[in-house]
């Protein structure tokens, strides 16, 4: 494997609260050095005017392999990582056959590494086939490299399967994923339940739907002593529970993706299904408390929740498309421009939240630039703007809510366990 010198960039890396132009030395996969390195390389990568930062982790993905292939593939999905920066991705288990064993565990391993981009860690079902009803093989799931486990794209319904979840989960330092769904509450329902769902005949989905299983999750985190971390937050009272729930020492964590902390149901006026998503884009108000969620650091990571369809499926009309957007390749781009450049908050703190923080919560060993740790490195650019054109995106699909957004924030080069798998000049 050739050494690699990146010379002269400006170095984040928010495990070590380091924000500096510095060198970074590659040998065998590995970083073998960090600051002025006169040693020499095989491949030097001038860094000049760009940012070096540890390689992504979008942590709420759905590669949809195996069962749909034609929407999305493990190795389609870790292409269009690579190209947005992203080295580290955690999948969810709503495939066909579910992951809820050791061996389909095994086999997103398996298909990882036969693509050879991007780290893709499979997160296992909660229940045995995501039906809800018994707990799934949670120790072969460990085994065949689980990081998590979720029932993602439902809800765990019962309260008392989610304790017992809680339980098993802590016995193998894992956190539970839970989406936060009163199903009961938000049956039939399309879009955000308030005004604009009123005034367009759509029928909604709650607030209240999100925060009363909030409530009840944190509870049973309480109980249990377990680790709890809640998916793709979308309103203010979930929010405020959640700072309270940590400010009394709870082990909750939760996330917010990009187009929750900057669209709002408004957007649903053009019937667009590429508007359409669960939890659903949510009012003025809920963005911005998730802003400040984010600011304060009740909101701990940012992720995706890359969702894709097909053309066909997406355009249904609004009321019978499916749910979900896809997201990896805009995860970037929208967090430094909704983020940083506003100032909300610094680059290195919307770093820490693509990096360190759900690097944390999967316990896993990625998303630091340190000497003697795997090489998966994302040199950006930060300072260019662009207009984002799904056509051009390596994913199968294209329903994405950002279309002709002008943004900043992009890949150069990225870097996997020492090995360059995407430069883009």
């Amino acid at each position: 494997m050739p050494t690699i010198l990146i010379k002269g960039g400006r170095m984040i890396d928010p495990a070590s609260n380091t924000d500096r132009v510095a060198d970074v030395l590659i040998k065998d996969g590995k970083i073998a050095a960090l600051g002025s390195v006169s040693q020499t390389a095989k491949t030097v990568i001038d860094a000049r005017g760009l940012y070096v930062a540890p390689g992504l982790v979008d942590m709420h993905t759905h590669l949809r392999e195996p069962g749909n292939e034609e929407e999305e593939t493990i190795a389609s999905g870790a292409e269009c990582a690579v190209s947005a920066g992203v080295t580290t991705l955690a999948c969810m288990p709503n495939t066909e056959p579910a992951i809820d064993n050791e061996g389909s565990a095994a086999f997103i391993i398996l298909q990882s590494e036969r693509a050879g981009k991007a780290n893709v860690f499979p997160i296992g079902a909660v229940t045995h086939q995501r039906a809800g009803e018994r707990l799934s093989e949670m120790g072969g799931l460990v085994r065949g490299g689980a990081v998590a486990f979720s029932d993602d794209g439902s809800p765990v319904r019962s309260a008392e399967i989610l304790r017992r979840a809680l339980l098993y989960a802590k016995m193998f330092g894992k956190a539970i994923i839970n989406h936060c769904e009163d199903t009961d509450l938000s049956r039939d329902g399309v879009m955000h339940s308030g005004y604009v769902s009123m005034v367009l005949g759509l029928p909604g989905i709650s607030s209240a739907s999100e925060e009363i299983m909030v409530a009840r999750d944190i509870t049973l985190c309480e109980i249990t002593g377990g680790r709890l971390h809640i998916a793709h937050v979308s309103t203010k009272g979930s929010v405020d529970l959640i700072r309270v729930a940590k400010r009394r020492g709870i082990q909750v964590t939760c996330e917010a993706t990009p187009h929750h902390f900057t669209l709002t149901d408004k957007c649903v006026e053009t019937f667009d299904p590429n508007f359409k998503m669960n939890p659903p884009l949510r009012t003025e108000e809920d963005v911005a408390a998730i802003k400040e969620g984010l600011k304060d650091g009740t909101i701990d990571v940012i992720a995706s929740d890359h969702a894709p369809h097909s053309r066909e499926e997406k355009e249904l009309e609004f009321s019978f498309a499916p749910f979900g957007v896809i997201g990896i390749e805009t995860l970037l781009p929208i967090t430094i421009t909704e983020l940083v450049k506003p100032g909300i908050l610094s680059l290195i703190d919307a770093i820490r939240k693509l990096t360190v923080n759900p690097v944390r919560v999967l316990s896993i060993e990625k998303g630091t630039l340190s000497v003697g740790r795997d090489a998966d490195i994302a040199i950006l650019d930060l300072d260019t703007e662009y207009t984002i054109d799904p056509e051009k995106f390596k994913s199968k699909s294209r329903n994405c809510p950002f279309a002709a957004r002008r943004v900043y924030g992009k890949a150069v080069k990225t870097i996997v366990r020492g090995k360059i798998v995407f430069e883009s000049r």
